[in-house]
């Protein structure tokens, strides 16, 4: 398979015109796989419908990535430790969802992250994502505690996938409780898969399993042939119980 390393590889430059991506199966296994074209909310959703998202640093040329292999979360296989679940049973917190996407969105790109300087969260990727929440598509889960926002998460729904962007704690398990929350809520929804991009140590000893990127393909095809439910998750309600 190619590397983005290779002297030979090229990246393909995306039209301003054209929402086409280049077929992903052929992407290096680092999953850079063309740069440009713009942050249009159709061109995102065309994305990832492909298994492809955005992901660059300020300054630098929009860059659009499949990495092989490629992280899930299925809803039911979220791992709950012993300590977590008595948090979850007696820590005093509240879970909404899509009352506050814009403030969850602004605190995954301002909240420093160990051994990260800035952030990946340029203004226009918090528009789009904005709009595409406008739109019904991009949903925020929300973690309150002693009545202010703690953490969360965001991301998108189609289909029966829901392609999670970016989690943030401003204090101990909140983003772990909005993932909780997230895991119930698709399993509820009947969706196959939570996407989680990348492979990290911490989403895999919470149940994320790596899978190549064709069986990834494969799945969200098939996930995305049922219909959606675009529209605001506000109306949702969260608590947790231990049958869940």
């Amino acid at each position: 398979m190619a590397s983005i390393f290779d002297e030979d590889y090229l990246i393909e430059p995306l039209s301003r015109y054209s929402h086409s991506f280049p077929d992903p199966r052929f992407a290096p296994r680092e999953g850079l796989l063309a740069y440009g074209g713009d942050l249009h909310p159709d061109r995102i959703l065309s994305a990832y419908r492909r298994g492809i998202f955005p992901w660059y640093s300020p300054g630098d040329p929009i860059l659009w990535w499949s990495p092989d292999p490629r992280l899930v979360l299925y809803p039911e296989a979220l791992k709950l430790s012993r300590s977590f679940r008595r948090v979850l049973r007696n820590h005093p917190y509240e879970v909404r969802f899509d009352t506050r996407f814009r403030k969850i969105i602004d605190l995954c790109g301002d909240t420093p992250r160990p051994g990260q300087e800035g952030t990946w969260l340029t203004q226009e990727m918090r528009d789009a994502y904005s709009e595409l929440h406008d739109r019904g598509f991009a949903h925020s889960v929300e973690v309150f505690m002693e009545g202010e926002l703690a953490g969360g998460l965001y991301g998108i729904a189609m289909g029966g996938v829901f392609f999670g962007e970016s989690m943030v704690s401003l204090r101990p398990n909140a983003s772990k409780i909005a993932l909780k929350a997230l895991s119930d809520v698709s399993r509820e929804k009947g969706y196959d898969l939570i996407d989680c991009q990348v492979v990290t140590d911490h989403l895999v000893g919470l149940g994320a399993t790596p899978i190549s990127r064709d069986r990834f393909l494969e799945e969200l095809e098939h996930a995305l042939c049922r219909g959606g439910d675009v529209g605001s998750w506000s109306n949702l309600k969260w608590e947790y119980g231990d049958d869940r």
